[in-house]
């Protein structure tokens, strides 16, 4: 009796082990997940939150709220995340910064790399390096040589300290060994009209921002700043093929759930994303504002975001950038 007992608690526990798997993933979703984005409304994390929801919704049966979070350069909404129940009722979308503020921001409230699941890389997109029309510069490498016969005089503007399109200032300036001058706005919109005005020489802008100034000759576009040509602006080099081999940036959104969420539950995330991501319309919206869907996988986006992490501590290090509070 006691054997038999013994065989049927085995049974019953592979059972169990079998079973559970299956049983996390159909925990997901609740009757509401929450989409924390870190930004205002408007930005394009937020666009991106917000062509996702109602596709998850639709398709899953659950609501999906978007909620936007803003404070201390995105730092607020994703430490709400990282705090939140590991159970996928609570979502983060995030851009860039992530990769960029363990290494510039002095006091995070979170390690990206610990505190959170990575799901997917939702998005990838590129950025504009453009010049007033009245510098003499139309190449990257004219920009190069006139930059190293003139130190210090040329400057490009970004949209704060420690954002992308400021490092992206610094890594050409390390890469090239030339020597600008950094001149942050309150936010890119605000450089980008900066640039327009003549109050700056560059700027690495979005696309969205730039390619209808560039079509017009308020701004020339010099190059962007991906591993390819952006399609709507197909003869602009990209810095790499400009005479920099090597240089990349882009920009992207990515999908975050707390650090000890379920891996099945993490999957079935990531499957109704990709999922999402990949639908003809979304897809066309996307493309109008500069990105592509990119969907990859849990372990992908984690290898990404290490590698990202890394490559910006690089360079704030190397360009000796100090940390903001």
């Amino acid at each position: 009796m006691t054997g038999n007992l013994h065989r049927r608690a085995l049974f019953l526990a592979a059972a169990a082990a079998i079973a559970t798997p299956a049983a996390a993933q159909g925990t997901w979703p609740g009757a509401t997940v929450r989409i924390i984005v870190p930004f205002s409304p408007g930005g394009g994390t937020d666009v991106v939150g917000r062509l996702l929801a109602p596709k998850l919704a639709a398709h899953t049966g659950a609501a999906f709220v978007v909620e936007n979070r803003p404070g201390a350069a995105a730092t607020v909404g994703a430490a709400l995340v990282a705090k939140a129940a590991p159970d996928g009722g609570m979502l983060l979308i995030s851009a860039p910064e992530m990769s960029i503020h363990p290494s510039m921001r002095a006091k995070l409230p979170y390690e990206p790399l610990k505190d959170f699941a990575c799901v997917s890389q939702l998005t990838s997109g590129q950025f504009v390096l453009a010049a007033h029309p009245s510098v003499p510069v139309r190449t990257v490498k004219q920009l190069i040589a006139l930059a190293k016969a003139k130190p210090g005089v040329l400057n490009y503007g970004s949209s704060g300290p420690g954002g992308i399109n400021h490092l992206s200032g610094e890594l050409l300036q390390i890469m090239t060994g030339i020597r600008w001058t950094h001149v942050p706005f309150k936010g890119s919109g605000a450089s980008v009209v900066g640039l327009m005005t003549g109050e700056i020489d560059f700027v690495f802008g979005s696309t969205a921002s730039l390619v209808g100034p560039s079509k017009s000759g308020r701004v020339h576009a010099i190059a962007v700043t991906g591993p390819r040509r952006f399609a709507e602006l197909p003869d602009v080099p990209t810095i790499a093929e400009s005479g920099v081999p090597g240089f990349s940036v882009t920009g992207w959104y990515g999908l975050y759930a707390p650090a000890a969420t379920p891996p099945a539950i993490v999957g079935r995330i990531h499957a109704e994303a990709r999922r999402a991501l990949f639908l003809p319309d979304v897809k066309e919206a996307l493309a109008k504002t500069g990105n592509e869907p990119v969907g990859s996988s849990p372990s992908e986006f984690t290898a990404f975001l290490r590698a990202e992490t890394g490559k910006w501590a690089k360079v704030i290090a190397e360009g000796r950038i100090p940390r903001v509070d």
